[in-house]
């Protein structure tokens, strides 16, 4: 089967989902999904928008099958639906009932693998139940995590024979290796449906799909590990707490150091006020790329100062969050090191030397272990605890590449409460 690429339509709003399926069929796109949140919102009426639109487009309804097989795909083969998906995870007979309805229907359908523990085994089990495609997918949130995308495709691919489709997770980069992995068709949802012009990003996968073509992206892709240093250096505090679920801030604390981003691992210090030798002696055990976290109690005098930011900025650390005071800040300034403290006052303590480093501390509100990420912009500082970094970056991504969809179709003559239907959707 030659290579197609079939766009996710993953929206909430038809009338947003209909704007960006006619740029990329315009462009070259192959087949149209009318995804499962759009289903979800706006019902069988997005697959029967899509078959009016798009007559010689397949249209394909991922309803996500899991029961009543026969009932759930007749309804999308007569609203207009080409072929319709129903969950590997559903029993044998809701599968073959789907299959049935397409045969009546002159339809198709696609099994997604989507969560299966062992999909291989499973997709042996259901390439004899009459099905068409075979979909390897992985979700949203595993994608949040920095899972492979491809790990089932490769699996599959050596050992059935259905044309194979992949979701999650591909872009302008990884689309050409989709087609390598085995997969015939290429499912890509954000990566068109959030870009900023989606008719050129859809040029630009069908592009890399048919001539094996890789074209490198700052967005649309998932980080593991250290990788995810570049995304907090790209997303602001605000699209760090949408991904956090409005939370992570740091309160109470000023930035000292204006139009200075601040990114790094904390290493943490707790003193009395006043008493700046942990401080200092912080800055000799810290790493490269490490931000100094405070505990000095909320007060004065001052723990931290020129001279302490000037060795740091010689150790190359990222930066210093205080809560207690801090001075010299014309200094601190001209140096350009990223610096939050919740008090500016003239006067140092002495170094008596009592307090801990490496342990956990409470900084504006929050409790913060070192090893935990700190970002601090304009707006704030947020803390992500090391232990949800990966995914907390990939989902503050996420926010920025949905944000910069609907800045567009502001600048097309929206409002933001005309694009987001926001009256619609208000809690009821």
């Amino acid at each position: 089967m030659k290579p197609v690429l079939q766009v996710a339509l993953d929206f909430l709003n038809l009338n947003r989902a209909l704007k960006v399926a006619r740029a990329a069929a315009d462009a070259g796109a192959d087949w149209l999904e009318a995804g499962t949140p759009l289903i979800k919102s706006e019902g069988l009426e997005s697959v029967r928008q899509l078959r009016q639109r798009f007559p010689h487009h397949k249209i394909v309804a991922d309803m996500k099958i899991m029961d009543t097989g026969r009932i759930e795909a007749e309804s999308a083969f007569k609203a207009g639906a080409n072929v319709v998906c129903v969950l590997g995870a559903a029993d044998d007979s809701t599968i073959r009932e789907c299959a049935e309805a397409a045969v009546n229907y002159g339809g198709e359908v696609m099994v997604d693998m989507i969560g299966r523990i062992s999909p291989l085994k499973r997709a042996r089990e259901v390439r004899d139940l009459g099905v068409n495609y075979l979909g390897t997918h992985t979700s949203i949130d595993d994608q949040m995590r920095g899972s492979d995308p491809f790990k089932t495709l490769r699996g599959l691919s050596r050992s059935v024979d259905l044309p194979l489709a992949v979701a999650g997770g591909v872009n302008s980069e990884t689309a050409a290796g989709a087609v390598k992995a085995g997969a015939s068709i290429i499912i890509v949802g954000g990566a068109i449906t959030k870009a900023k012009d989606p008719g050129e990003a859809a040029r630009i996968i069908k592009e890399a799909i048919t001539s094996s073509k890789v074209v490198r992206t700052d967005l649309f892709k998932r980080a593991r590990g250290e990788e995810i240093v570049k995304i907090f250096g790209m997303v602001s505090t605000a699209n760090l707490s949408d991904a956090m679920h409005r939370g992570g801030q740091i309160t109470g604390l000023m930035r000292i150091t204006p139009g200075v981003k601040l990114v790094g691992r904390a290493l943490t210090v707790r003193t009395y006020p006043g008493d700046w030798a942990k401080p200092v002696e912080a800055i000799d055990r810290a790493r490269k790329g490490e931000v100094i976290v405070i505990d000095a109690g909320g007060s004065g005098p001052a723990v931290w100062g020129e001279l302490a930011t000037y060795s740091a900025v010689r150790k190359k650390l990222a930066g210093v969050v205080i809560d207690g005071a801090i001075r010299d800040v014309p200094e601190i300034r001209n140096l350009k090191f990223p610096a939050y403290a919740r008090l500016v006052i003239p006067n140092a303590g002495e170094p008596k030397g009592f307090g801990e480093i490496g342990i956990p501390v409470h900084v504006g509100g929050r409790r913060i272990f070192s090893g935990d990420w700190l970002v601090g912009d304009d707006d704030g500082i947020v803390a992500v605890p090391q232990s949800k970094a990966v995914e907390t970056a990939n989902r503050a991504m996420d926010v920025l590449e949905r944000e910069n969809r609907i800045r567009e179709e502001i600048k097309e003559g929206g409002t933001l409460s005309s694009v987001t239907e926001l009256l619609k959707w208000e809690k009821k």
